[in-house]
């Protein structure tokens, strides 16, 4: 069974999107590529055991088992040694990227708290797009009494587009509650 935004994709996006943007290859309309979510814990640099409610944690989010980060040096002042697991970070592609990003749109930003949409100043240049989470409460998949630290994340999504143009006007097809007027 394919995600359903990506069938909405290939029906509807993606040729509203070659002619929105004149392009005449096909292959050249941009589309999703992978989607990488990260989450950071300084504070397991202390105590390591914070680290698998928070692995467990990305792994219902995402569906898949995340990798740990480590510290590539040491650094002194925040008591980090080179090595020490630091965070976890789930790449998605394919399908699995698609039903994420359904589930974002559709059912976790409506959930964020005073949410007047996402900025429209977060892409890189490149056709990347960099979205930040305060806490992982807004994913129905988290239950919220075995929460005992609430945790923000990264959600980047990678997109084959070259220009930031191209790639908001991916996003916005699929739904992106972009804000108004900023």
């Amino acid at each position: 069974m394919a995600a359903r935004l990506k069938e909405k994709y290939n029906k509807e996006i993606k040729p509203a999107l070659q002619k929105e943007l004149g392009i005449d290859n096909p292959m050249a309309v941009p589309r999703l590529d992978k989607i990488v979510v990260n989450m950071g814990l300084g504070e397991a640099t202390q105590n390591t055991k914070l680290l698998d409610p928070l692995v467990g944690d990305l792994m219902a989010i995402t569906g898949q088992r995340p990798v740990t980060t480590k510290a590539k040096k040491s650094i002194a002042a925040f008591k980090v040694r080179a090595g020490m697991s630091i965070g976890a970070m789930v790449t998605l592609r394919n399908e699995k990227a698609y039903e994420f990003l359904d589930r974002v749109i559709s059912t976790a930003l409506p959930r964020v708290r005073d949410f007047r949409g996402v900025s429209t100043k977060s892409f890189d240049g490149r056709g990347n797009y960099t979205l930040g989470l305060r806490d992982q409460l807004i994913f129905p998949e988290i239950d919220y009494s075995k929460v005992e630290k609430l945790k923000g994340m990264n959600i980047t999504i990678v997109t084959t587009a070259k220009d930031d143009n191209s790639a908001r006007a991916l996003l916005k097809a699929f739904g992106m509650p972009f804000r108004q007027g900023a």
